[in-house]
């Protein structure tokens, strides 16, 4: 990841994302809250900020928008759309494919809890809410490759149909794993970064090996 210098975060650029309605200094005529807006207002605005997050996510740049107003839907949207996708079998299933859905939940929601605890044992600044909502997030291009490899399946399961299935997951791996350390890398101490991208490594590796050797029923 030798690019992740161009890409890490930094302090003076300016974050988007509206998750969270701004506290600032306001008259007493100004008392203003969520319970006074339309709940159209209210879910267009979380939509926005979500939409933004995934934008983040795609291409990671400079900017801090999933650490401020960090929030858990995007993460529980992926994760339930995954689990949905890899519901229908995998290599080594022998039944219905049912247990599929809690297999990736656990895994993902789990995996994120166990890299969040490991960050903050090794002196991580980021809370823990804010570390699951990147690792959270990062899902997007695995989710994407899930998607393209269940569209690949449907023309067949040849040899040329595994090769570009695995240089789909191979590079949404590579881009989960960008993602993720240009926002967590910087939030360690310089000489405790190894230990935190390795079990991140660990994590977007067995998801990407859930979704490679996945077969349709």
């Amino acid at each position: 990841f030798a690019g992740l210098a161009d890409v890490s975060i930094s302090e003076d650029i300016p974050v988007e994302g509206e998750i969270t309605v701004p506290v600032g200094s306001r008259s007493p005529d100004e008392d203003y809250s969520t319970l006074d807006e339309p709940v159209k207002d209210t879910i267009m605005r979380d939509l926005k900020a979500v939409a933004k997050k995934f934008v983040h996510v795609m291409y990671p740049k400079k900017s801090s928008a999933l650490l401020r107003d960090w929030d858990l839907w995007g993460p529980l949207v992926l994760c339930v759309s995954l689990a949905l996708m890899l519901q229908g079998g995998s290599a080594d299933s022998k039944d219905d494919g049912g247990p599929q859905f809690a297999e990736v939940f656990v895994i993902i929601w789990f995996g994120a809890v166990v890299i969040t605890v490991n960050s903050k044992l090794l002196g991580g600044t980021i809370s823990f809410f804010q570390s699951l909502c990147v690792l959270g997030y990062c899902v997007l291009p695995l989710t994407v490759a899930m998607l393209v490899c269940r569209l690949v399946l449907l023309a067949g399961s040849g040899t040329v149909s595994f090769i570009i299935r695995l240089i789909v997951v191979v590079a949404m791996f590579g881009w989960s794993m960008l993602a993720s350390t240009a926002f967590l890398a910087d939030s360690q101490p310089p000489n405790r970064k190894a230990l935190v991208v390795y079990p991140i490594f660990l994590f977007y590796f067995v998801i990407s090996w859930m979704i490679l050797t996945f077969t349709p029923q």
